[in-house]
């Protein structure tokens, strides 16, 4: 079966995210940042590209964690910010998302809590780096920005977003590239808004396929061509384009009218 090529990922690549890091921050006069820690590979790679830019003192990983949030992320987040020289900072969300459950008074999904969840932790965030003059970088990267798998005002919300062109394949080449460790490579990728959940198991597609069919579209394929390079159906490819184009008010700044007083 063919495939899509996508470009892979270099030390290159990584020179030049971490020169945009280093750039960024030191022309906002801003002195630091502020990156939510989770404990996967998205948030390790940022904040290991942000400690190559900017030193680990000036980076200030949060790790917030819920009543759902394994033990092992507790463990893993600790390990890296160890690793990497960075102090650990822990806060838990959970009474703040209660609070907000019971202000809003209705049975709440799964889905719905789990956002709550990813707004609290954006308000924690950004009241931190305010307090300490630093700027939030976001740790989405392009799969999830195309297929509209964030939180908008949650970890949607940053100022800077190194990860924004690649894809999560290019995630995971670029995380052993950089030097995470192993065991964070090899987790499978979940948001944590409930026990047992995963990125895959809630988008219905592994990783490996739906970044194919997200590179064909990026170049222009008709479903016909990226369903004959990729061996996916063409009803599933066409959902997935379905899906990118109704997600685009996600990836967007708000809508406004012509004339700004």
């Amino acid at each position: 079966m063919a495939s899509e090529k996508l470009p892979r990922v270099t030390g290159d690549d990584a020179e030049e995210l971490i020169d945009f890091i280093r750039n960024y921050v030191n022309s906002s006069g801003c002195d630091g940042v502020v990156i939510g820690q989770s404990g996967g590979v998205d948030s390790a790679v940022t904040v290991k590209l942000a400690v190559d830019a900017l030193g680990p003192e000036r980076v200030h990983p949060i790790f917030l964690p819920t009543d759902v949030t394994p033990k092992g992320d507790y463990d893993c987040t600790k390990r890296m910010s160890d690793l990497w020289g960075m102090d650990y900072t822990v806060i838990n969300i959970q009474p703040a998302i209660d609070s907000l459950i019971g202000i809003i008074g209705d049975e709440l999904s799964s889905l719905e809590k789990g956002n709550i969840a990813a707004r609290c932790r954006m308000a924690v965030l950004y009241e931190r780096a305010k307090k300490m003059n630093c700027l939030v970088v976001g740790t989405s990267n392009q799969s999830e920005l195309m297929m509209g798998y964030f939180t908008k005002h949650g970890d949607g919300a940053s100022d800077l977003l190194p990860l924004v062109n690649m894809y999560k394949t290019n995630v995971w080449q670029l995380a052993r590239i950089i030097g995470v460790p192993t065991e964070i490579i090899d987790k499978p990728p979940s948001a944590g808004f409930w026990e047992g959940q995963t990125d895959e198991d809630e988008m219905g597609i592994k990783y490996s396929i739906l970044d194919q069919i997200l590179y064909g579209l990026e170049s222009d394929r008709t479903d016909r061509e990226i369903s004959v390079t990729t061996g996916v159906d063409p009803e599933t490819v066409s959902g997935i384009r379905r899906r990118v184009q109704s997600m685009k008010h996600k990836r967007l700044p708000a809508a406004r009218p012509g004339k700004i007083l």
